[in-house]
């Protein structure tokens, strides 16, 4: 089913790094596709916003489209996050795309046997990542069919 475009698409992204953050808001600036960009900063923040408990409990918070999962957080992991985000099953149909530094065979294997839709390594180069940041919204936004909320 297509995304329903009355509406901005709405990305959680779970990183811990202010940097990757900004980064990540300056390439979804255009208009090309609307987006409501979401930021937690750990794991455990990121399951209260899906889960809508703690500080986010009572808030309407909305599921999001699309979640974009860095692996080395502080308090929970985002191996943890994916692994509780299967079991559970109001948000096991939301995409993850495991956004990291790593690009070790052992976090590949473990994250898509885990259920991660996509692993992207995030370029170092500012240019690159940029690019691959607009090339993940393409994708998941556009080009591909996610499941309704």
């Amino acid at each position: 089913m297509q995304r329903n475009l009355a509406r901005p698409a709405t990305i959680l992204y779970v990183e811990d790094d202010p940097d990757d953050f900004r980064l990540t808001q300056r390439a979804l600036e255009d208009d090309q596709v609307r987006v409501d960009l979401k930021h937690v900063q750990d794991g455990e923040e990121a399951l209260d916003y899906l889960l809508c408990r703690g500080q986010y409990a009572g808030k309407g918070v909305s599921p999001p489209d699309i979640v974009f999962l860095d692996l080395n957080l502080p308090r929970m992991d985002g191996r943890e996050v994916l692994e509780e985000m299967r079991r559970t099953d109001s948000l096991r149909h939301i995409p993850v795309v495991v956004l990291t530094t790593s690009d070790q065979e052992a976090d590949i294997v473990r994250m898509y046997k885990i259920g991660c839709n996509s692993f992207v390594t995030k370029p170092v180069d500012t240019a690159k990542f940029i690019d691959t940041i607009r090339e993940l919204r393409h994708y998941w936004l556009q080009l591909v069919s996610i499941p309704p909320q």
